[in-house]
């Protein structure tokens, strides 16, 4: 009658029943073991009542009917929602707003609908252009722009219906593309250029986005603008005549507005750009040249060069503005050659003599040019060949489209003024005048009488040292048609195929081969056009403004050094070679470097100090200048062997301020010819010194050397048997000390000694040396055996030894008087062999010397022996 037991029937139920009054049949069921709806969420199985009337064996009891349980297990908000991947990328297009960039996606791993599901997400970043949905669609709230931002990273959170947030955001990134246009793609606006590293590459991985267009041929356009550097473009900055030899022009150019000099001073009113030796005429300036500079009457054959920059004209009326003009200097205003501007037209006028035949000939020549006006340099050369006239512009030929004639002039003895920039009016005014003047800049004017020029030579003249160049023109590819301009500052390219035209753009470079450019911006620009297959509206690209940067080149120092004082006999002078005036001259130039440091740790970042090269170029003059009172023609001046400028690119004019040599050579040669330059005075007595100045330009005086100076005296006769240890004892102590300057450059040691000063050390040392050769010849007798093995000194120098800028003072008696001193003996002894012979050679060359101080040659001349001796020791 009692409930004993429950039982459960079913594959291993977590469950259990427990019998808790067996009267009553009550019980109670209860897991077993920890239950997670996750695993399962809803368990059925049968349960049967058994009664207490079985033995130990349980065969014999009653069991109940059999009862169906159902439990369902309720769901705990235990786990965060998570994202599917842990980042979501997405690209947009710039200026579009998209109902959905993208979707993202949680999930939650609890069992329940209400906790699993997820009921909301949420964008964490703030101030983004972005929003969410419930289903995790992200949009934009506003229109992208692509160059204000590339890239969005966003952050993102989901929430579960139970309001528990997934326990890490999850990162979106949203890249911004720009619409799609057509336009070179991957070039610099600036390129650096340092001067001496040849050709470097514009835009070495550029090439062009057409967005898909059907493309069928493509036309582009490289243009360097460099005019407004000097004449145009980056040209060598030497005279015109200097420029003529290089080119191989015939000799016998004269330059019209040479720069100002003390020789060429009708220019030193005019405006100038110092740089270029560029005149600007501003209609208020002529010049006149002097007579004797250009022949009165040239030939059927000469040329005229120049380079001009001009405008359109000012004023209503268009006056003629006056390149050069020949006209009358009184009486009357007839113009005999003239050249100028008039409306944008160049002519040229040459009126013949009637000593040349008296019929009507071709007198006036036209040429109508857009050029002359654009306000950009030109190189015009005029090429006369009676009667037929070429002009050059840029290299290129153009006949005049007019000619007009004219009867000659009539036969009058009249003076006439050529004149630049204007034209000299000597009649028909009441206070002759200039008039007709230029407005605009001129250069290198230059005339040559007699002789016209070759197209090889004009294209020299005005050839371009920067420009555009193509590396490896045999690798530019199939189809590619190219074109320069004459002075390569314009490259045309074409071709069908874009990616040849990628490849040939590539190899495009810029080029510039002075060794000192002009620093500065050169402006760089590229126009295309795209033609396309049967389309009228067709893709346009927009150009490129760039520009190469030239850095400053490092400026070289150039330094004169030598002998910088001597004193030689009066006859020396007077003779017929007179004295080789810098026999040891030399020219150094050299620029400073930094040099960086190759360990950063090791010297705190800081650059090593400056480091001195020594570098090699071109100088273009060297002047010898006449210090003090003008060298007087009628006894004294100086020479130099014209022999010695054949082969180099040298000239040399002489007057009685100085000797200048000109002409762009190397150092080299500048030193060969000044070492060969003598000073001759053939009536001396005047003349106790003399001083010179020696100064070289490199660039037309853009780079100059220091100022060398050097004082010559002239010994006369009463103290000219001393002339060689004066020399050695005139020049101070103080020359044995180097001379360290802070650039570390070589430098020449300046001194020049006060004539007065001069005097009074040389009665002194005229005193010593008496004392010191009666002394010397007492003692030769007793010395006779050390002397012998001192006659090894060379004998080749025939220079003194102040040949340098470090003298050495040599004492004749240390050898006796400090025996035990070894130190600076043994290096004196060695050059004191050198320094005797070199005394005596020179003593023995001089006539005048034997006449003198008969009382010491009585005493040395008593055997040849005796006179050896002298020469050994002293």
């Amino acid at each position: 009658g009692e409930v004993c037991a429950f039982k459960i029937h079913g594959q291993e139920m977590p469950f259990e029943a427990v019998v808790l009054n067996k009267t009553s049949g009550e019980g109670r069921l209860r897991a077993k073991s920890p239950i997670d709806c996750e695993m399962q969420k809803e368990y059925t199985f049968v349960i049967q009542a058994y009664d207490c009337g079985s033995g130990p064996g349980g065969t014999n009891w009653k069991k109940s009917h059999k009862a169906v349980v159902h439990i369902q297990v309720k769901d705990v908000n235990e786990f965060s929602p998570a994202f599917k991947e842990s980042v979501y990328k997405a690209t947009v297009t710039e200026g579009k707003i998209y109902d959905s960039i993208l979707q993202v996606e949680a999930i939650d791993e609890d069992c329940s609908p209400q906790y699993s599901q997820i009921c909301n997400y949420e964008i964490v970043t703030t101030d983004v252009p972005f929003a969410i949905d419930r289903n995790g669609n992200i949009r934009n709230t506003e229109k992208l722009n692509y160059d204000k931002q590339h890239q969005y990273e966003i952050m993102v959170t989901a929430f579960d219906c139970g309001q528990k947030h997934a326990t890490e955001d999850v990162l979106v990134r949203v890249n911004v593309k720009p619409v799609c246009k057509p336009g070179w793609q991957d070039w610099n606006k600036r390129i650096e250029y340092k001067p001496g590293s040849g050709s470097i590459p514009l835009f070495p991985s550029i090439h062009l986005e057409t967005c898909d267009g059907p493309v069928s041929s493509i036309h582009t356009t490289i243009e360097l603008q460099t005019n407004y550097i000097g004449k145009g473009c980056d040209r060598e900055t030497y005279s015109e005549k200097s420029l003529q030899k290089l080119c191989g022009a015939s000799s016998g150019a004269i330059d019209l507005l040479p720069s100002p000099s003390a020789t060429t001073n009708w220019t030193a009113g005019l405006l100038m750009d110092n740089n270029d030796m560029i005149f600007k005429f501003d209609g208020k300036q002529g010049a006149k040249i002097p007579d004797g500079i250009v022949p009165k009457n040239l030939t059927d054959q000469f040329t005229i060069t120049l380079w001009m920059k001009h405008g359109p004209s000012p004023g209503l009326r268009a006056e003629k503005e006056t390149i050069l003009c020949n006209s009358d200097k009184t009486e009357m205003n007839r113009h005999h050659y003239a050249l100028y501007v008039h409306n944008c037209r160049l002519v040229f006028l040459l009126r013949k003599d009637f000593d040349q035949a008296d019929t009507f000939r071709p007198a006036e020549f036209h040429w109508k040019l857009d050029q002359i006006c654009d306000k950009e340099w030109h190189y015009y050369v005029v090429n006369v060949e009676f009667p037929v006239v070429t002009l050059y512009m840029d290299g290129t030929t153009y006949e005049p489209y007019l000619v007009t004639n004219d009867w000659p002039i009539h036969p009058s003895h009249i003076a006439m003024q050529l004149t630049v920039g204007a034209c000299w009016q000597g009649g028909e005014v009441t206070k002759p005048r200039f008039a007709q003047y230029f407005h605009g800049s001129l250069a290198s004017l230059t005339i040559r009488p007699g002789k016209i020029e070759s197209q090889k030579v004009i294209s020299c003249l005005q050839a371009c040292k920067e420009g555009l160049d193509i590396n490896s023109l045999e690798s530019l590819g199939q189809g590619i048609k190219y074109h320069f301009n004459p002075s390569q500052s314009v490259l045309v390219m074409e071709g069908d195929d874009i990616e040849n035209i990628n490849q040939a753009l590539r190899k495009v470079s810029y080029i510039n081969s002075r060794q000192f450019p002009t620093a500065g911006v050169r402006r760089l620009k590229l126009s295309s056009k795209v033609q396309c297959f049967g389309e009228d509206v067709c893709i346009s690209i927009p150009d490129i403004d760039a520009y190469v940067m030239v850095f400053q080149a490092n400026e070289p120092r150039i330094t004169v050094s030598g002998m910088d004082h001597f004193a030689r006999p009066a006859a020396q002078f007077e003779s017929e070679r007179g004295v080789i005036l810098l026999p040891d001259i030399r020219i150094v130039s050299t620029v400073t470097k930094m040099e960086h440091p190759v360990d950063l740790k090791e010297h705190d970042g800081a650059n090593k100090p400056v480091v001195l090269k020594e570098m090699l170029h071109n100088l273009d003059f060297c002047d010898i200048l006449v210090i003090g009172a003008e060298l007087d023609p009628e006894q004294e001046c100086l020479e130099l062997d014209h022999v010695e400028l054949q082969g180099k690119h040298l000239d040399a004019t002489n007057s009685t301020a100085g000797y200048s040599i000109y002409g762009v050579d190397s150092m080299h040669n500048y030193e060969q010819v000044l070492r060969q330059i003598r000073y001759r005075n053939w009536y001396t007595s005047a003349t106790f010194d003399r001083k010179f100045r020696v100064k070289c330009s490199e660039l037309n005086g853009r780079y100059t050397s220091n100022e060398f100076n050097l004082e010559v005296n002239i010994l006369h006769s009463s103290n000219s048997n001393f002339m060689d240890h004066v020399n050695h004892m005139i020049v101070q102590p103080q020359f044995l000390q180097p001379v360290h300057h802070p650039e570390g450059s070589i430098s020449a040691v300046h001194n020049s000694v006060v004539p007065s000063v001069a005097t009074i050390v040389i009665i002194i040392c005229v005193s010593i040396l008496i004392f010191i050769i009666t002394l010397g010849v007492y003692r030769i007798r007793t010395a006779h055996q050390h002397g012998s093995a001192d006659n090894e000194g060379s004998k080749e120098n025939e220079m003194d030894w102040d040949d340098s800028a470090l003298t050495i003072t040599v004492n004749p008696m240390e050898k006796y008087e400090k025996p035990h001193q070894t130190e600076e003996g043994s290096e004196e002894e060695d050059l004191d062999d050198e320094e005797e012979d070199t005394t005596s050679a020179e003593s023995d060359d001089s006539g005048e010397e034997e006449e003198e101080e008969e009382e010491e040659e009585a005493i040395v001349q008593k055997g040849d022996k005796h006179g050896a001796t002298r020469q050994e020791q002293l």
